[in-house]
C-alpha cells in the first residue's frame, strides 16, 4: 500500500470505531429515556450493554491515543508514549533487531539457501541481456579510455619504459638471443636465405667484375676479360653452392664457432657491455621514447575506438564470445557454480556479522534523527489501523461484560 492508501485506511477504521461508540451512546440515552416511561425488563439489559460498551470504547480509545499523542491535548502523565520515548525506542529497536535477527544461528540458514549464480545465469540466458551487458561493458571501457589524459598516459609509458630498458641486462639479452639462434639452427636458416640472394646478385654483376678486371689489368682484360669474369663468377657461385648444400661445410662450422665465441665475449666482456649500453643510450633516449610512446598510445586509442563502434570488430566479437562462455559456465560448470556461490555466501555472512554493530547504530541513529511527532505518525500509519480494532473490540467486549454483570446482578438481587 502507498502512504496515501494507508492514511485512507486508517481514517476509515477510526471512523468505524468512533461511529460504534456514538451508536452505543445513542442507544444508551434512548434506553434511559425509555426507562423513564416504561418498566419493560429488556430496556435495562440494553442500557447496561450500551453503558458498558461506551466505557470500554472510551478506555481503549484513551489507551490507543496515549501511544501516539496526548488525549484531547491534555498532558496526562504516561501518555504520548512514542514521542516522549523516541530515543529509547530507537536504541531498543536497534538492539532487538541485532540480537534477534542478525545472529549466526538466524543468518546462516538463509545465507546457505542463496543461489546467486542461478539468478545471474537466468538473467544471462536472455539474448537481450547478453546484448545489454556487452553494450555496457564496451561503453564502460570506452569511457575509461577517453577519460584518460593523453599526456599523463604517454608520460607514464615513457617513464616506465625507460626504467625497464635501463634495468635490462643487454649482454645477457643479446647472448641469450644468439644462443637461441644456435639452438634452433636459425644461423643455417639465415645462410640458406642469404646465399641465393648473393648468387643472383653476383650473376647480375658480371659487367661490374669485368670493369674491375679492366681497371686493374687492362691488357689481360683485353684478351680474356669475359672469360676471366665468367670464371670468377662461376667459381664464386660454385663455392656458394657448396656452402648451401653441405650442412657440415667449414664456413658453416666457422660461423657457428664465431657465434659461440661472440656469446662468451658478450656475456663476460666489459667492452661489449659498454658498447651495447652505448648503442642503447644513443638510440633510446627519453625524448625518443616520448615520440614512440605517443605514437603507440595514439595508435592503440584509435584502434580501440574503431573497435568500440564496429559491432563486428575483433574486440566486440571477443567480448561477445566471453559473455557466451560465461553463460555456459554459469549454467553447466557445477564446480564453478559451487565455488562462486560459496564465495558469495561466505562474503555476505562475514560482512553481516562484521557490521552488526553498525546496523544497530544505523537504526538507533536514524530514529534519533526523526522528530518525535514524525516517528509517532509513521508508526500510527503502519499499525494504527489494527489498533482501531482494539477500540471496536473494546466496545463490544465491554458491552458484553456489562450485560453479563447486569444479568447476574439482576438474577441475584431480584
Amino acid at each position: 500500500m502507498t502512504e496515501q492508501e494507508k492514511k485512507k485506511s486508517l481514517q476509515k477504521h477510526k471512523a468505524i470505531a468512533t461511529g460504534l461508540f456514538l451508536l452505543m451512546a445513542c442507544v444508551y440515552f434512548l434506553m434511559v429515556y425509555l426507562g423513564l416511561h416504561s418498566n419493560r425488563q429488556w430496556i435495562g439489559y440494553v442500557e447496561a450493554f450500551s453503558e458498558a460498551a461506551m466505557v470500554g470504547a472510551l478506555a481503549d480509545w484513551f489507551a490507543v491515543t496515549a501511544l501516539f499523542r496526548y488525549p484531547l491535548g491534555l498532558k496526562i502523565p504516561h501518555t504520548n508514549l512514542i514521542e516522549n520515548s523516541k530515543n529509547a525506542i530507537g536504541d531498543n529497536l536497534g538492539q532487538f533487531v541485532t540480537e534477534n535477527f542478525l545472529t549466526p544461528s538466524t543468518i546462516r540458514p538463509y545465507i546457505e539457501k542463496l543461489e546467486v549464480v542461478k539468478y545471474a545465469s537466468d538473467w544471462l540466458n536472455k539474448t537481450q541481456n547478453q546484448e545489454l551487458l556487452q553494450k555496457e561493458l564496451i561503453l564502460f571501457v570506452k569511457k575509461i579510455l577517453n577519460d584518460l589524459d593523453d599526456k599523463t598516459v604517454v608520460d607514464f609509458m615513457t617513464v616506465k619504459g625507460y626504467e625497464i630498458l635501463q634495468q635490462f641486462n643487454l649482454s645477457e639479452l643479446v647472448s641469450s638471443g644468439l644462443e637461441y639462434v644456435l639452438e634452433k639452427g636459425k644461423h643455417d636458416d639465415f645462410l640458406e636465405y642469404i646465399i641465393p640472394k648473393v648468387k643472383n646478385y653476383i650473376q647480375e654483376s658480371d659487367i661490374i667484375i669485368k670493369d674491375k678486371i679492366n681497371e686493374k689489368h687492362p691488357v689481360i682484360s683485353f684478351f680474356a676479360g669475359k672469360k676471366i669474369s665468367k670464371g670468377v663468377i662461376d667459381g664464386i657461385i660454385s663455392f656458394l653452392d657448396e656452402i648451401e648444400t653441405d650442412r657440415n661445410h667449414p664456413i658453416r662450422i666457422n660461423l657457428e664457432n664465431k657465434i659461440k665465441e661472440s656469446i662468451t665475449d658478450i656475456k663476460n666482456s666489459p667492452e661489449w657491455k659498454q658498447k651495447l649500453e652505448g648503442i642503447r643510450d644513443e638510440f633510446i633516449t627519453k625524448e625518443k621514447l616520448i615520440d614512440y610512446a605517443s605514437d603507440f598510445w595514439s595508435s592503440i586509442k584509435q584502434n580501440l575506438n574503431d573497435s568500440f563502434d564496429n559491432h563486428n570488430s575483433t574486440l566486440q566479437v571477443y567480448v561477445h564470445n566471453n559473455i557466451l562462455k560465461l553463460r555456459d559456465n554459469l549454467n553447466n560448470n557445477q564446480e564453478m557454480i559451487d565455488k562462486i556461490n560459496g564465495w558469495i555466501r561466505h562474503f555476505i555472512y562475514r560482512m553481516i556479522l562484521k557490521n552488526v554493530k553498525e546496523v544497530e547504530e544505523l537504526i538507533s541513529g536514524t530514529i534519533d534523527k526523526w522528530e518525535g511527532k514524525e516517528l509517532s505518525e509513521k508508526l500510527e500509519l503502519e499499525v494504527g489501523k489494527d489498533l482501531q480494532f482494539i477500540r471496536i473490540n473494546g466496545t463490544l467486549v465491554g458491552g458484553l461484560v456489562g450485560l453479563v454483570i447486569y444479568a447476574i446482578t439482576h438474577l441475584i438481587f431480584h
